[in-house]
């Protein structure tokens, strides 16, 4: 698919397990940290939402945040892996889809909650997903 250029590896195949890791690095440490201190993200979340129309919806909401964030990173993580070993790029593709869906989901709810500075923050990290989808999904 091309010439090598580092280790037996391509160009593209070094731009996916990059994307991969950032990927990786960005949910496995978002999810784990919603994880370890939920008590802590469930007080802030709860304020946070206080006053908008999601309010009542946090309980419900931060573990399927949570889900998708760790299955994310989980994914990317073992499609860098993938990328490195065998030239699969089938996990690399859905963990980057996921972190797409979850950045989304975050998105809406920071618009939501009406703190467009927050929201407007997660855009480099859904550009991060975006072109990862692509270099997987397109090249």
């Amino acid at each position: 698919m091309g010439t090598e250029l580092l280790l037996g590896y391509t160009g593209i195949d070094l731009l996916r397990m990059a994307f991969a890791a950032m990927v990786a690095i960005l949910f496995l440490q978002s999810g784990l940290d919603k994880a370890f201190n939920w008590k802590d993200n469930m007080d802030w979340l709860t304020g946070h939402f206080a006053k908008s129309p999601l309010k009542g919806t946090v309980p419900l909401l931060l573990p399927v945040i949570t889900a998708v964030e760790l299955c994310a990173g989980s994914c990317a993580l073992i499609g860098a892996v993938q990328v490195a070993l065998h030239g699969d790029l089938t996990l690399g593709a859905w963990g980057c889809a996921l972190g797409a869906l979850s950045i989304t989901l975050l998105f809406f709810g920071q618009r939501v909650a009406k703190d467009y500075a927050g929201a407007a923050s997660l855009v480099p990290y859904f550009l991060l997903c975006a072109g990862g989808m692509w270099v997987f999904m397109f090249t």
